[in-house]
């Protein structure tokens, strides 16, 4: 393993720092003097002091925002794990390029800059413009018969987060949402979650794109040879994310962590942004306190990584699709929260009286 590769993931750890708990203390007091009952707006006072800790502001002000969407294929896809063929991943990137696509709709619809990145796709798709050309290899290998990746490879990914995260900040970027495409990646998401959650592989491993039982049962089997033949340990984040992980979850760990570090907020959306949140996690703890909860993913166990991280999920929609869609679509909320703290009156502001 590279030693200067494994040098920059610490110095990112290194400057994840705490929250800073007298703005958020100087932002509750605030909340707690708007015209309303304490705590009577719920998730948008969380937030709103949240924000305060995380930049530093007792009235946190709207930033700009950004998304990224990290694309990547996996080897497993030869277990016959999903509906679609590999090939997809490239077409809809091609898609994503050309505004057609889900994600476009909701971006644009939320004002959020969308990067598209080719981190791990099959195909070589650099003709393509409107994407960050930083492919690390060709897709991941098949997990079910020998590791994903390197653990080079795999820190090279998370370095394409970190460069991400960095230029976020260098752009003045305030919130960034996460999002993915690579077909099969539903495989390597439950198999990190099945590693870390106390729930059965039946409760953690879902449809994805809503394959049918005989490739529900190829999933399941494909994830349970995986951890035997890999044998990832669960106290070496690096290594489970080597050997059953996959370069666009890698990818957006390095968001997760990049962004903790230069004090910006992630948005984590659903199954597979919900995996590289747990594997940031495990790396720097202290990273999920920079992380937002967006909705409850479809997927069943979009629900135990949430409780893992101890996040709830702002809105349950029975969305799967991924993308970064729902975590878009919760940004809405968090510009709300922003807005309560700093346009609602007080008390003495209003005139209104207040119970002593």
């Amino acid at each position: 393993m590279s030693e200067k590769l494994k040098d920059v993931l610490d110095d990112v750890i290194e400057g994840i720092e705490p929250l800073d708990e007298e703005a958020m203390k100087k932002a509750q007091e605030r909340l707690d003097d708007l015209t309303k009952p304490p705590g009577s707006l719920g998730v948008l006072e969380e937030l709103a002091k949240k924000l305060a800790g995380i930049y530093k502001e007792p009235i946190p002000s709207l930033k700009k925002k950004a998304g990224v969407l990290m694309a990547a294929d996996h080897g497993v896809v030869e277990e016959k794990v999903s509906a679609f063929p590999k090939e997809v991943t490239a077409q809809m990137v091609q898609n994503f390029a050309g505004e057609g696509a889900a994600i476009n709709v909701l971006s644009n619809h939320e004002g959020v800059e969308l990067t598209l990145v080719d981190v791990g796709v099959y195909e070589d798709i650099s003709d393509i413009d409107k994407v960050l050309h930083r492919k690390v290899a060709p897709g991941t290998k098949n997990m079910a018969k020998e590791p994903a990746m390197t653990k080079d490879e795999a820190l090279k990914a998370m370095q394409v987060g970190f460069e991400i995260a960095e230029k976020f900040s260098d752009d003045g970027v305030g919130i960034v949402s996460t999002g993915e495409m690579g077909i099969g990646n539903t495989t390597p998401s439950a198999a990190i979650i099945y590693l870390y959650g106390d729930a059965p592989i039946r409760q953690v491993v879902g449809r994805g794109t809503g394959v049918e039982d005989d490739r529900l049962e190829n999933k399941i089997k494909a994830i349970e040879k995986a951890i035997e033949v890999n044998s990832p340990d669960p106290d070496d984040p690096l290594d489970v994310l080597s050997k059953i992980g996959g370069l666009e979850i890698a990818g957006l760990c390095g968001v997760f962590l990049g962004c903790a570090s230069k004090r910006i907020p992630v948005m984590i959306d659903g199954f597979i942004s919900g995996a590289a949140a747990v594997m940031a996690s495990k790396f720097c703890e202290g990273s999920v306190n920079y992380m937002i909860g967006s909705h409850l993913s479809k997927e069943p166990g979009h629900n135990v990584m949430l409780s893992l991280l101890g996040i709830k999920p702002m809105f349950s929609m029975d969305m799967r699709l991924g993308e970064g869609t729902g975590a878009v679509l919760a940004m809405n909320s968090v510009e709300a929260a922003v807005k309560i703290i700093n346009e609602m009156a007080t008390f003495s502001d209003a005139g209104v009286s207040k119970d002593e």
